[in-house]
């Protein structure tokens, strides 16, 4: 059995002293005009996936796959209609094997749902990462209108991962927080990355 599972970012698994705990269910907020599906991209390479997409469809996610040159696996993606979206989820997550893990993207199409579903489908996802020793990632658009349960989203997540995108001038600086880590140490400093076709460490220094 996993005791802690890699997120595939170096810098970030050394910090959190080898990665998540098995069973955990983190929040990735991001703005929508970030690139921070390259974080996703990555997590796909450090064990089986199981990619939920709530907007885009089974191509346009495989053409993004296709397309970036950052470190990815083999993710079975499924495309999850507003139709019943509880429900699909649900019995796709009940396939996952032992040490998966489950991407769900974005979730904001579940906040905009009735609230007492939302939060039984969030405790049963965690009852099902929790029993397969998995990793569920929830990507939360953090742009002009925020899903309506967001609270409800990083009040119930173990951990929560907040992608801070600023432009200045002619430079893009991205600076992930984790603010919330349950059950372990939250992290006192961000780490600075750099976000273009791939993710990497920034070793730029700030100048005042």
């Amino acid at each position: 059995m996993a005791d802690r599972l890699r997120m595939g970012i170096d810098v970030l698994d050394r910090k959190l002293n080898g990665g998540l705990p098995a069973g955990s269910v983190v929040a990735l907020c991001a703005a929508p005009a970030s690139q921070a599906e390259l974080l996703l991209y990555e997590l796909t390479n450090t064990r089986e996936t199981l990619y939920l997409s709530f907007d885009r469809d089974e191509r346009a996610v495989a053409e993004g796959f296709s397309r970036t040159t950052a470190r990815t696996g083999d993710p079975k993606v499924q495309y999850m209609p507003d139709d019943a979206p509880f429900d699909r989820a649900a019995r796709a997550i009940g396939t996952i094997p032992e040490e998966a893990n489950v991407v769900l993207d974005p979730v904001d199409v579940l906040e905009a749902k009735e609230s007492s579903r939302y939060r039984n489908f969030l405790n049963d996802l965690r009852a099902r990462v929790t029993e397969t020793d998995s990793l569920a990632v929830l990507h939360c658009l953090d742009g002009e209108r925020p899903g309506p349960l967001r609270d409800s989203t990083e009040h119930m997540a173990d951990a929560v991962f907040r992608l801070e995108t600023e432009i200045s001038g002619d430079t893009v600086s991205n600076r992930l927080a984790v603010p919330k880590l349950r059950g372990g140490r939250a992290l006192a400093d961000t780490v600075k990355l750099q976000l273009t076709d791939s993710v990497a460490i920034d070793t730029s220094r700030d100048i005042a």
